[in-house]
């Protein structure tokens, strides 16, 4: 039997590590097929958030959920229609609504897998903001939990500097300015200060 949760026992059973492995890499590979692109980018939040939960000093359990958070992140997006993410933003009102559900899919999705309780919260709030004006639930600051403030941080940067559709290319000055500038807007503070000293300091990442 899995605990409440997997990631909050101190030491994992070779067996529960392989469980979670299975069912990791399983969506991973549901990932893959419905988005390359969404699949490399997921192993990139995935390294740089837990790069950055390191330079915080986050315990090695939070380093582990927040790791395996950033490879799941956007798994609701294999539920979103492919003319939907291909285009997004440059789509309808509606097909923005229907993009913006992912984070509750991708939730959802993880209801269902044992010992996965930890990952849910992290996954629904990374498309929160710092001042409130996120989604799906508008939170707020420390409100939002500290691995989506850190995924949600680690995604913007992502999606900028390997050109998602999402964003205009922009290059490492111009994204250190954009994300400082966000700074107790978009992100947490305490976050963006860790994050760009992780990035720009060439600190090991992955």
């Amino acid at each position: 039997m899995y605990p409440t949760s997997i990631f909050q026992s101190a030491e994992l059973s070779i067996d529960d590590k392989n469980k979670l492995n299975m069912v990791i890499n399983h969506l991973l590979f549901l990932m893959r097929i419905k988005s390359v692109s969404l699949y490399e980018h997921s192993q990139r939040v995935s390294n740089l958030a837990a790069a950055t939960a390191i330079y915080m000093r986050l315990t090695a359990n939070e380093i582990t959920l927040i790791r395996n958070a950033g490879l799941l992140h956007d798994i609701g997006l294999i539920c979103v229609p492919n003319h939907v993410l291909t285009n997004y933003p440059y789509v309808s009102k509606r097909d923005i609504q229907v993009y913006k559900r992912h984070p509750d899919l991708g939730a959802n999705i993880l209801e269902s897998c044992p010992g996965m309780e930890d990952l849910i919260p992290l996954i629904r709030f990374h498309h929160e903001r710092w001042d409130g004006t996120g989604y799906p639930k508008h939170l707020k600051k420390i409100n939002i939990p500290l691995g989506a403030r850190i995924i949600a941080l680690a995604s913007y940067y992502d999606d900028v500097i390997f050109s998602s559709p999402n964003f205009k290319h922009k290059d490492r000055p111009e994204v250190s300015r954009a994300i400082f500038s966000g700074s107790g807007i978009l992100f947490d503070p305490d976050v963006v200060s860790a994050f760009l000293n992780v990035v720009f300091h060439n600190l090991k990442i992955g």
